[in-house]
């Protein structure tokens, strides 16, 4: 089809991870004749060098550290040790089985997928393989890779990105992990649970930054129980090879040696050289400029996903790419509250949360506006049977709805769904405390602190 001349595509997407082949799937539901073209992988970075792979070595971990620590549980098992050639081949499994179902359902939704390096030509067409691919709108989802900082250069070896993480051909004995937010605190976990010596570098006061400052100091107090070392509060200033590993100089003078450094510090978009400048599309930083129904400046350009600067996640991806395909099939499109947006870090313990933390809710509302509660999970059943340890912290307004939700602890990604809800239909702490939560789970415990903030504790002191 994309030889044809004469084919004008309804939608054609440059990039297929997570929002551009969200895009494609919807929009062909609704009817949309829609071309994908994608160089790599259509899954992107999510499934092939994120979400997936990333959660996969962590579960792993956690597999480790149940076997070390089983007797505790009266379990007889041993501990051998990391096969780390069996652990990529789980990995690599997960990630191959869910490859291939979205392969099919591309197919199945009679999408055409084009493999190659796209670049857009002009504000309705993506010239890829020597051809042009011509549509009535072009959705640009082009993604982002790891980042770094001046003067210090990935090489793959000693010094290396999340990607080379992902297929490190061992257990690093001793690690430096520049930057302290999602990427830096999972490898650090998973890493820690594999049996290496860590040690977080972050230039800002708190792991997890982005996160309420009480999720932070919990997931600070929990990895220095783990044996998980940090520096915070003091940047990087430089990096050098030693004679077997690299050696680390904050600006401060402090020096960090390890057998390899993980530069962690964020993702960076992928939007250099692919003609959006030429086309006339505004951009900032390589970032692509959106309003709220992702469409850029330029009236047959949207964008979508990692290129733009909006929440980088997977799931933020989905939902961006199915308001364009929506909004082009001629629905009424919802913008997204990035703030009802549910994020998880899946270290050990798990931080999860939705909403807006309480420093940011004071801001908006007044400090006397606001009003903060804190839930113990030792007050929790099934926490205290997992042997977890953490919060649950509701922020809500002043006789008003909860607007923040802040988890720390195991599994707490699986009770972000129903905070979720929490705080989209902006619900008041007695309407959550009418609802029966079953006992014991650790969901009871978003109904206890829901309770407790509705002045009727139950398993919680007043």
């Amino acid at each position: 089809m994309a030889n044809d001349a004469s084919t004008v595509f309804d939608l054609v997407i440059l990039g297929g991870g997570s929002g551009g082949y969200a895009a494609a799937l919807r929009g062909a539901q609704l009817g949309l004749d829609v071309a994908l073209i994608e160089k790599d992988k259509v899954g992107g970075t999510c499934l092939h060098r994120g979400c997936i792979p990333t959660k996969a070595l962590l579960h792993a971990g956690e597999i480790a550290d149940q076997a070390r620590e089983s007797e505790q549980f009266g379990v007889k098992a041993t501990f051998e040790g990391i096969d780390v050639p069996a652990v990529h081949k789980y990995k690599d499994g997960v990630v191959s089985g869910l490859y291939k179902g979205l392969q099919g359902l591309i197919a199945s939704r009679k999408v055409t997928y084009i493999e190659g390096e796209g670049r857009l030509s002009s504000p309705t067409s993506v010239d890829v393989n020597g051809q042009r691919v011509q549509g009535r709108h072009v959705l640009l989802a082009t993604g982002s890779v790891p980042k770094s900082l001046p003067g210090l250069e990935i090489d793959g070896d000693r010094i290396i990105s999340s990607d080379h993480a992902l297929v490190l051909d061992r257990v690093p004995k001793s690690a430096i992990i520049l930057g302290g937010g999602v990427i830096g605190v999972e490898f650090a976990s998973a890493w820690k649970s594999f049996g290496s010596d860590v040690t977080i570098i972050e230039g800002l006061k708190h792991l997890a930054p982005l996160e309420d400052e009480n999720s932070s100091k919990l997931l600070e107090r929990a990895f220095r129980k783990r044996g998980i070392k940090f520096n915070l509060g003091t940047f990087f200033s430089k990096a050098e090879y030693t004679g077997d590993g690299v050696k680390v100089t904050l600006a401060d003078g402090k020096e960090f040696e390890a057998e390899v450094l993980l530069v962690a510090v964020g993702r960076g978009p992928v939007s250099q050289g692919l003609g959006y400048e030429e086309q006339g599309v505004a951009m900032d930083r390589g970032y692509v400029l959106v309003d709220e129904y992702m469409r850029t400046n330029v009236p047959t350009v949207s964008a979508v996903g990692d290129l733009v600067p909006t929440l980088q996640l997977a799931h933020v991806g989905f939902a961006e790419g199915i308001l364009v395909a929506e909004r082009l099939a001629g629905l009424k499109a919802v913008p997204i509250d990035y703030d009802g947006v549910p994020r998880v870090t899946y270290c050990h313990p798990e931080v999860a949360s939705v909403g807006i933390t309480e420093a940011k809710a004071k801001e908006i509302y007044g400090a006397d506006k606001v009003v903060a509660l804190k839930y113990n999970l030792a007050g929790n059943g099934k926490s205290k049977i997992l042997q977890t340890a953490g919060e649950i912290k509701l922020v809500q307004v002043k006789d008003g709805a909860v607007v923040g939700v802040h988890m720390v602890g195991d599994r707490m990604g699986e009770q972000v769904g129903e905070a979720q809800l929490i705080y989209n239909w902006e619900a008041l702490p007695a309407e959550v405390a009418q609802l029966i939560h079953a006992h014991p789970t650790q969901n009871e415990a978003l109904g206890e602190a829901h309770l407790a903030l509705a002045g009727k504790p139950l398993h919680a002191h007043d």
